[in-house]
């Protein structure tokens, strides 16, 4: 690529490291060898080849859907009750609203941004997080226009190139929410009080709540200079990345997750020295306002977000049941972010949850396993087929999930898949019953046995089943 022409990145070339631009020019790396313990008998025969998914990209299969569509019923249930409206944005953006929304010097733009140039000659960017994009809807469409005042939220996949790992997908999804359009600690405890009872209702189990104060422009300054100052004899027992950024953005460095850096800075000064008179009331009111919420936080004076646009609330939420990388989610107040994209100056809070790592937390239940059949038809004889096949999607129609077997099984064999999908009734007719006007209802937990009318049989089913306290659409 010429780097020296009109089309040259607006950035270092390293942040195209999430693209192998080999692979799009070698078809045979696109084809993966099935591993042989994988197929069985004639199939290892006749498949010697199969397309697999992505590294690092997950397919997401039933009965495990039943708990994300769970999870976000849940979030859109709870956010709505606070004022939440769902907002829906591109996963493709300019690479240069993430280089501003989430900072140059980061991890994420410098080495994880899946980044390309497109045919019209522009640089483009998977999206590796939700506020960036929210915060550009927000200003494009001048929301603050029709309201100061927007409370926000999205669901959707997210993109970074990072190595593949457990809990660590390239595309994974995000819960995010975020509030627009005023700075008051009030809002910020408002905000908790609403993602402490979402994840007590998901069932999240032993969760601590840490918060902080990234103080403001007019605070840090001092904490800078005397970070740098303390720092200054320890670059030898610094990893590479902090001392890198020991002069171009020492607060980063509490961010660090090697062992021996956080040794480094037991005894290193925090903000909380440093708060303006300003910062220091912020904190202290939005302190008081979780203690009105009956919510006891713990501080944590080396939470740090590490970018000038972050002011005041950093909140972190953790549980017991995740060892050493125990975080869940994190959020923050990010006042400065719609000035840095080009916007007014516009202040913010918000946090993202990763939903992959929420649900490895959540113990499944049957709300969460997705809905099971209300009715399974079982049939023998053409006519009876006939018949079983209209009242199928009949009874669908009228809000009864319902099963039927077309593959020409025994009756032995349906009831056994009625009871493999744990279907709690079944609807048994053969051709002799249909003669009759009849059909029989079978009881799979008690196995009991009657005899119905097909005349107004979708009545007399959904009559039943809600007599059992099935619940119908």
């Amino acid at each position: 690529m010429d780097t020296g022409s009109k089309h040259a990145p607006p950035f270092p070339l390293e942040i195209l490291h999430g693209i192998d631009f080999d692979c799009l020019f070698k078809p045979d790396v696109l084809v993966n060898r099935v591993p042989k313990g994988r197929l069985a008998g004639a199939h290892r025969e006749r498949i010697m080849d199969t397309i697999q998914a992505v590294r690092g990209f997950k397919d997401i299969l039933p009965p495990e859907t039943g708990k994300w569509q769970f999870i976000e019923r849940l979030a859109r249930g709870v956010f709505t009750d606070f004022g939440f409206m769902e907002i829906r944005v591109p996963i493709l953006e300019k690479t240069e609203l993430f280089r501003r929304g989430i900072g140059e010097a980061t991890d994420i733009v410098e080495k994880e941004m899946y980044t390309f140039l497109d045919r019209g000659d522009e640089y483009l960017t998977l999206r590796p997080e939700a506020t960036a994009s929210i915060l550009r809807a927000y200003l494009e469409h001048t929301l603050y226009a029709a309201d100061p005042l927007s409370r926000l939220f999205t669901i959707g996949p997210m993109f970074r190139r990072e190595r593949p790992q457990k809990g660590r997908l390239r595309q994974f999804h995000q819960l995010d929410a975020e509030i627009l359009g005023i700075d008051d600690p009030r809002v910020d405890a408002e905000l908790i009080v609403m993602l402490m009872h979402f994840l007590v209702r998901a069932g999240l189990p032993d969760i601590h709540l840490e918060i902080n104060s990234l103080g403001c422009p007019d605070c840090r300054p001092a904490l800078r200079d005397r970070l740098i100052a303390f720092l200054a004899g320890k670059q030898a027992d610094l990893c590479e990345d902090c001392r890198r950024r020991m002069n171009t953005n020492p607060l980063r460095i509490f961010d660090c997750k090697l062992q021996t850096c956080h040794e480094q800075l037991l005894s290193a000064p925090k903000i909380l020295d440093f708060l303006c008179p300003a910062c220091d009331a912020h904190f202290r009111t939005f302190r008081e306002y979780l203690t009105i919420a009956n919510i006891t936080p713990e501080i944590n004076a080396g939470m740090v977000r590490g970018l000038d646009y972050y002011t005041r609330t950093a909140f972190e939420v953790t549980t017991g049941a995740l060892g050493a990388q125990n975080a869940v989610l994190g959020g923050g107040r990010y006042n400065g972010l719609a000035r840095e994209l080009g916007g007014p100056d516009i202040p913010g809070i918000g946090f993202a949850i990763g939903l992959e790592r929420l649900l490895s937390l959540i113990e499944p239940n049957d709300a969460q396993l997705g809905p099971v059949p209300h009715l399974f038809i079982a049939f023998l004889g053409d006519q009876a087929g006939r018949v079983a096949f209209d009242l199928a999607n009949g009874l669908r129609k009228a809000g009864i999930r319902t099963e039927v077997d077309y593959a020409g099984r025994s009756l032995k064999s349906q009831m056994r898949r009625a009871n493999k999908l744990n279907c709690p009734y079944t609807l048994i007719l053969g051709d002799r019953e249909i003669a009759a006007g009849v059909v029989q209802w079978r009881n799979m937990r008690s196995s009991l046995q009657e005899t119905l009318a097909l005349d107004g049989l979708f009545e007399t089913v959904r009559g039943k089943l809600l007599e059992k306290g099935q619940t119908l659409v």
